[in-house]
């Protein structure tokens, strides 16, 4: 009856099981092939490899007779199989990644940034204000052309839209379609073909792009083995002819939050939201999709275990988040419950003793020591039971809330009620 289920007692610390570890650490095992070099001899092995070479290797998987298929490693197969559901990323012996031959090395001054700070609202308001200047300067200017950017995803199909200002010129509008990427995958689309465009005009000798995602234009000039290498190289090579072309050619990229409310990027956020469209075939997933579904799936059948089974034991106490949610177990953003108790160790102690109701109470002294007093001591119930210490106790009135089965009204009144669910002579 008191056994306490180590599986709820580690969904409260974060903990996913172990077979779904290891399920997790197999997909990235998968996935890290995609980053070696295609001249790698696991490549020959694979039937999705990327080639152009008519002949195969003597151990090409599709060559291996069933016996010969059997015997190898699961993890080879599985490898192979996963090959054929996603796109690759990785370009590491693409030579605008050659140490000698980075954007950042060769041109460091034709580029910068300038991300907004975002703690207070006057930031937005000069944000704005400098976004204005900018666009006016822009636009008085024929050698300037001002990119906005913009993504939407909706039903995994990335719409990115890119508005090139030029001066005395119709505005270019550049609209694409992507399924299965994320957005930051979108957003370099949409800054790469915005580029594309402004560098095919004559005679533009300073690019503007402004984004709502900085931190994703910032990756174009990053040298680091990652998982956009393949968008950023044609970004790099478009780059690279236009600083050769001109050693005062520039470009420039401002930060344009949602919450600014700026005119021209909100024209470019509504047409996005407007044009998004549904997935018509299915498609392979980039790299980093493909390891955001994978550890979605693995969190979702953590979730189904959790509420399906009994295996967090029967006497676990059910709450709900404030949207009247049951709490789920998650190792993301801080877990479900250990980011509400805070930083009290004695406080997350009380919090998982009466959750597993496995607590110093009538209840517990019933079953162990059936000798010892195991009355409550307000007189009103024979039994110290963990439902009447929350819901009907005099003693434990500091807080109450009718909504006890709130998770935070629960941290609550355990903070109020220091004594509850704690030993004799444990202090807060």
């Amino acid at each position: 009856m008191f056994c306490t289920s180590s599986f709820g007692v580690k969904a409260i610390a974060e903990l996913i099981p172990i077979n779904l570890h290891l399920c997790k650490l197999s997909g990235q095992a998968q996935l890290r092939a995609h980053s070696l070099p295609h001249n790698y001899i696991l490549y020959s092995l694979l039937e999705s490899r990327p080639s152009n070479n008519s002949l195969h290797h003597p151990l090409f998987m599709d060559f291996l007779t069933y016996c010969q298929r059997k015997n190898i490693k699961n993890t080879i197969i599985n490898m192979d199989n996963r090959f054929n559901k996603v796109f690759p990323s990785f370009d590491l012996l693409n030579s605008e990644f050659f140490p000698s031959s980075c954007l950042i090395d060769i041109f460091p001054n034709c580029f910068s940034f300038h991300p907004i700070i975002k703690c207070k609202d006057n930031n937005l308001e000069d944000c704005s204000h400098k976004l204005d200047n900018i666009a006016i300067t822009s636009s008085l200017n024929h050698l300037h052309a001002l990119i906005i950017s913009d993504t939407e995803i909706k039903y995994n199909v990335a719409t990115f839209i890119a508005y090139i200002h030029v001066h005395n010129r119709p505005i270019i509008k550049t609209i694409h379609h992507a399924t299965n990427v994320t957005s930051i995958e979108a957003e370099l689309f949409a800054i790469r073909y915005g580029i594309n465009q402004a560098i095919n005009l004559l005679e533009i000798s300073k690019i503007v792009i402004i984004t709502d995602f900085i931190h994703a234009a910032k990756k174009i000039f990053d040298s680091a083995t990652h998982l956009y290498q393949l968008q950023l190289a044609a970004i790099s090579e478009e780059l690279r002819k236009f600083f050769i072309a001109n050693i005062n050619n520039s470009i420039e990229f401002w930060e344009c939050p949602s919450q600014c409310d700026w005119p021209l990027f909100k024209a470019v956020d509504r047409d996005t939201k407007l044009l998004c469209q549904m997935p018509l075939l299915l498609s392979k997933l980039l790299w980093d999709l493909s390891k955001k579904s994978k550890y979605d799936n693995i969190i979702c059948n953590w979730k189904i275990t959790f509420q399906a089974s009994d295996l967090k034991g029967w006497q676990f106490l059910e709450l709900v988040d404030n949207g009247d949610n049951p709490i789920e177990p998650s190792y993301v953003n801080g877990g479900s419950w250990l980011k509400v108790i805070g930083h009290s160790n004695s406080l997350c102690a009380r919090v998982i003793r009466a959750i597993m109701n496995h607590a110093p109470i009538g209840e517990y002294r019933l079953h162990f020591f059936p000798k010892e007093d195991f009355k409550c001591p307000c007189s009103i119930y024979p039994i110290k039971l963990r439902h009447h210490i929350l819901h009907k106790c005099q003693r434990f009135n500091n807080y109450w809330n009718l909504r006890s089965d709130l998770l935070s009204h629960f941290i609550l009144f355990l903070e109020f009620n220091s004594s509850a669910f704690a030993f004799n002579n444990a202090t807060r």
